[in-house]
């Protein structure tokens, strides 16, 4: 399988990237961080999720943000929707795309949305069913499938087995999550090559958290393999809530900088692109992680 000429970023800083901040960021701040975004020629932008707001507080005022954003034709905008309910929340704010979510752990399934994966993949049928008769797109996350913050390391078995059964439900596209960054480039390639066992890898996308500085690597170890659609970050936010210690998704900023050096096409305006990654991190109280971002800024100074 050869390298792709391009690549579809997906950011999901104003879902992933806030959702475990531990104070309030105002739905001013998420509209303007999702608008910079779009502006910035980003294909899709995680816009929030119709979670229980007693669970993930910061994304109570998705429905707002998604009634502020303007929605820049050629940018998708999909939400978490992880039941029943939050389906209907997403129909009523015209949502075109959701997200299912399960995992590759039992143990991190538990703490994550408080069922097995095998009562997960039920009710995520019936959303997903659902979500296709009201004409939406569906995407499917897996997360922990290079390794678990209860569990260690996740059986291989277990992630193509959750990919099967997304698959099995009509989900375009299978987003493989490294959700506490412990993975390295030979067992990121030996994942991709199992699942793409089973799904086509045309239809796989990574999702991988950089706690270990292994993101970079990891990613460029999978496009040789043929993945060409990548979720990260702006300004690197990011960590699970539900994953003790793990940091950050790899940085929107990083990842456009090496993929720019390796002439392939993304399609994002990188000095926008910081600029909208410099704006929330100021709204947020921190500096960057990217390092691209933190190496542009000190140049332009």
């Amino acid at each position: 399988m050869s390298r792709p000429s391009r690549v579809e970023i997906v950011d999901v800083a104003p879902r992933d990237g806030l959702q475990a901040e531990p104070g309030k960021v105002s739905t001013a701040d998420k509209i303007e961080l999702i608008d910079r975004l779009s502006a910035a020629g980003l294909p899709a932008v995680e816009a929030g999720a119709f979670v229980s707001p007693k669970w993930v507080p910061q994304m109570a005022d998705t429905a707002d943000v998604l009634a502020g954003i303007q929605r820049r034709p050629g940018t998708r905008y999909p939400v978490l929707v992880p039941n029943a309910r939050g389906l209907e929340g997403a129909i009523t704010s015209r949502v075109e795309e959701i997200a299912i979510f399960g995992a590759a752990s039992e143990t991190f399934s538990q703490k994550n949305i408080n069922c097995s994966i095998e009562e997960s993949l039920e009710r995520f049928c019936a959303v997903a069913e659902a979500a296709l008769a009201a004409g939406m797109r569906v995407r499917g996350y897996i997360s922990c499938v290079l390794g678990c913050p209860y569990e260690g390391e996740v059986p291989m078995e277990n992630v193509v087995r959750v990919a099967r059964e997304l698959d099995a439900m009509s989900c375009y596209e299978i987003s493989l999550g490294d959700t506490i960054g412990v993975g390295t480039p030979a067992r990121a390639r030996a994942m991709i090559d199992a699942v793409s066992e089973v799904v086509p890898v045309d239809r796989l996308a990574l999702h991988f958290h950089d706690t270990y500085g292994q993101a970079l690597a990891n990613i460029l170890a999978c496009l040789d393999a043929g993945v060409a659609t990548l979720d990260c970050a702006v300004a690197g936010l990011g960590g699970c809530p539900y994953a003790p210690g793990a940091s950050g998704n790899v940085a929107t900023e990083d990842v456009v900088y090496m993929l720019d050096g390796m002439d392939i096409e993304t399609g994002v305006d990188m000095t926008a692109l910081v600029d909208a990654g410099r704006f929330i991190c100021e709204a947020l109280g921190r500096e960057p992680t990217s390092k691209a971002a933190q190496a542009i800024q000190a140049n332009a100074g």
